[in-house]
Order: structure tokens, then sequence, then C-alpha cells
């Protein structure tokens, strides 16, 4: 949140004259993948173009692939994702269910690091794309008096779509600012022990509420083309092993667990087996006519889980002949993931606050 209550005092040893500036303090600037403002067609069009044009999302080369953007997708995509978007829009804040839960998430950290750090840190929220932006978010630290600035991409794996792109982002805001404020990026944490076990207790409450234990628990990452893994991206291998964690965690063995990855997008392969096309096959192939699905790469609930997964995802299942599908929603603002999110920024301040 944005501090608005900034006390200026002059320098130690300058002159009665020199300007008054901000007290010094360290941000830490939480940053989620983004989110339309609105439904409509010009609104999603806005953020689409912006999410589509992102080299590190699609790195086809412009030449190729913008006027396919431009003309065809743009054209026609706005329409059913706002649709999509509908069916989960937060009507009574008018909002995604991204920004509510991601406003959640940063009143519940700001509360753990004012109580541990005091007036020393200011802590806010920015999106990649759409609003509100890094750039505002950066610009309104620096002038609130930070001198340090932690950045937090709330993404537990890294990849260069999601992790990648976001400190470039931040990086590239930071060339604009003419006193640049120290600045840090965190680490991915799908392995931290803290992580690990939010995802087991997730999954704990929700065997122990449901009325049939699920025949298998899908982890269902989301996808980026093969290439990237070929490439050297590390996403594919952090996924593996948060699922062998959680696993281990919950004392589980190997039919018990599956790793599988969704929203598979364009012609190319993509990191396999597909969701949509698994849970239909342990349904048919398997006879797992009962099963959860968890998002260990999300930290909110968006439109990636509540639409696809509990709609497209949860319907292919069903026609394979499945008959029991839970979801279990993402950490979100549960108070074991803020205690985890807060491990890891509180391990990253170090030598700046301690």
């Amino acid at each position: 949140m944005t501090d608005t209550n900034i006390t200026k005092t002059c320098p130690a040893h300058a002159p009665s004259d020199h300007p008054k500036l901000p007290t010094p303090k360290v941000g830490i600037l939480l940053s989620n993948l983004g989110t339309p403002d609105n439904t409509d067609y010009w609104s999603m069009r806005r953020y689409l173009g912006e999410f589509l044009s992102d080299r590190r999302v699609i790195d086809y080369s412009p030449w190729l692939w913008q006027p396919l953007l431009q003309l065809i997708i743009l054209t026609k995509r706005p329409f059913t994702s706002g649709a999509a978007y509908r069916t989960i829009w937060n009507k009574e804040a008018d909002e995604s269910p991204l920004m509510t839960i991601t406003k959640q998430q940063n009143a519940a950290i700001t509360e753990t690091m004012k109580a541990r750090y005091g007036d020393d840190v200011m802590v806010d929220f920015c999106m990649r794309y759409g609003n509100p932006s890094t750039k505002s978010k950066v610009r309104a630290m620096v002038e609130a008096g930070c001198t340090k600035i932690l950045f937090v991409p709330l993404y537990p794996h890294y990849a260069g779509a999601t992790s990648a792109t976001a400190n470039d982002q931040f990086f590239r805001i930071l060339m604009e600012e003419k006193w640049q404020p120290a600045s840090r990026t965190i680490e991915p944490y799908f392995e931290h022990p803290l992580y690990i076990e939010a995802l087991a207790q997730s999954v704990e409450r929700a065997y122990a509420a449901a009325e049939k234990k699920p025949d298998i628990l899908v982890c269902s990452y989301h996808g980026v083309p093969k290439r990237y893994l070929m490439e050297g991206d590390p996403y594919h291998c952090q996924c593996q092993k948060t699922t062998r964690l959680l696993k281990e965690r919950l004392g589980w063995d190997d039919t018990e667990i599956a790793t599988t990855f969704q929203s598979k997008f364009g012609p190319e392969e993509w990191l396999q087996p597909y969701t949509v096309k698994e849970v239909a096959r342990l349904a048919e192939e398997d006879n797992k006519k009962n099963i959860a699905v968890i998002a260990p790469a999300f930290s909110a609930d968006c439109i990636e889980t509540l639409e696809e997964i509990n709609e497209e995802i949860k319907e292919s299942f069903e026609e394979g002949g499945g008959e029991h599908f839970t979801y279990i929603p993402c950490l979100n603002d549960d108070p074991a993931h803020i205690a985890a999110l807060s491990e890891v920024i509180e391990d990253n301040l170090k030598g700046w606050l301690d």
C-alpha cells in the first residue's frame, strides 16, 4: 500500500537550506502477472496485447508474430477471454479474483512486515501487465523515500515467462530513475519448507472434507513450450521437485500423485502430459473416477484456475467417465502461505534490515 504519511527531514550535516528528504526506508514490492481492468472488448484487448507482445512470453519474430497478433488474435480473442472472465469476475468489487486476492496478500504481508520492522518498511504490489503498473509503484516508493527495494515476483517457480519478465520490467523502470534505489530480487521458493508445508496442509484439508477420498492428486502446473526446457529454462525441473517434495511430506507413494501441465497455446509442443488430456485418460484408462487437482505454480486463484481447471479441465474429466472432481484452491492469503512468503522476504532483507 502506498505510504501517505511521508515524513521529510533535512539530511544530517547538510546546510539548513538543503531541501528536506523523505526518511529512508526499504520498499517491498510484490508483483503478480496482471489482470484486465474490465471484461469489455477494449479492456481485454489492451491487456492481451501487452501480455502477448512480451518477447519472454511469445518469442517468435515480431515480423511474423505481430501481424498475426494484431490482425487476427486480438480481433477475436478479447471476446472469448472477456466471456471467460465474466464467469469468475468479482462483481462486488468490480475486479478480477487475482486482483482481489493479491490485495489480500499485500494487506497480510504488510501487517507482518510492519509488526517486524515498523516504519522502516513500505509494502506494496504491482502487476506485470495492466494496473497497478510496475512503473507507478516503483515511482511511488522512490518518492516515499525507499532507498532500497526488494522485488518479490509471486511465482514459486522460476520461468522466463513469469519471474524473468517481471524482473525485466522492474529493471527497465529503474533505468528511468535519476537516483536509483539499491535493489534485490528473490530466488524462486518452490522447495522452501514452509511453502511445501502450506501446500500439504491445503491438500490435507481438502481430503478431510471430501465425501470420498480422491484416487489421485493431479498437480497441474502452467505449461510452457518444451523448447524452453531444452534451451535451459529450469521451470520443468522445479515443478517436478515440488511434486516430489509434496509427495514426501504427505507420506504418499507415486501412484497417489501426478504432475501435468495446462494452458497450451500455439502449434508447437509444450511440456507434457497436458492436464486436459491426462485427466480424461486417468478416468478412461486407469479407472480413476475420483480425482483432486491442485495448481502449485499459482500463488493466487485466477482465470487459469477458476475457469480453466474448474470448468474446462473438469469437463474433460467428466466426459472421460470421471465422477468426482475436487479443485483445491491456490494458497492465496492462507496464513501458512503468508508465513512462507514472509520468511522468504525476511531472508532476503538480511543485511538491509535485521
